[in-house]
C-alpha cells in the first residue's frame, strides 16, 4: 500500500543485532504493535517514510527489549535506570527519573529513549494563524 511502511527484517537486524535470536515473524509481531504508538498510514504525523520506517524501528526494538529481551536473555523486570546496587545480599534500585506520563513508558530502554527524543518535533506546539479580515 503506498504511504504505508512495510518492515523489513533484514534491515531491522542490520541496525539491532542485539535482536538476532528474535524470530522475524514475533518481529514483525512486534513492529504491528509499533503501528498503535505512530500511524502508519498516510495520514500519519510523519510523512518522510523513510524516517517513519527508521521510528517504527526504533518502536519495534522497544518492544522486543520490553517483551522478547536483549542478546538471548530474558526482558528485564525492572522499569527505569539503575539508580543504585549493592553486591552483598544483592540489591538495586532504580529509578524513572523525572519524567512526565507520556514519556515514562518510552524511557524503559534506551530504543524507546531514541524515539521520545527523534519525535520531539511531532510534540511541539504549532501555530497556524487563521484568516484575519482587514476592516474597511
Amino acid at each position: 500500500m503506498e504511504g504505508v511502511v512495510s518492515f523489513d527484517p533484514a534491515a531491522f537486524a542490520l541496525r539491532y543485532p542485539e535482536f538476532s535470536t528474535l524470530s522475524s515473524d514475533l518481529l514483525t509481531v512486534y513492529f504491528a504493535e509499533a503501528t498503535l504508538f505512530l500511524n502508519n498510514t498516510p495520514a500519519s504525523v510523519c510523512q518522510d517514510l523513510v524516517v517513519r520506517a527508521l521510528l517504527l524501528n526504533m518502536l519495534t526494538a522497544h518492544i522486543a527489549a520490553l517483551n522478547g529481551g536483549v542478546n538471548g536473555q530474558a526482558a528485564s523486570p525492572l522499569v527505569g535506570r539503575v539508580n543504585s546496587a549493592t553486591e552483598g545480599s544483592v540489591s538495586v534500585s532504580t529509578d524513572m527519573g523525572p519524567v512526565y506520563n507520556s514519556q515514562a513508558w518510552y524511557l524503559q530502554t534506551k530504543y524507546g529513549a531514541e524515539f521520545w527524543a527523534a519525535t520531539s518535533i511531532f510534540r511541539r506546539f504549532r501555530y497556524v494563524p487563521g484568516y484575519r479580515r482587514c476592516a474597511a
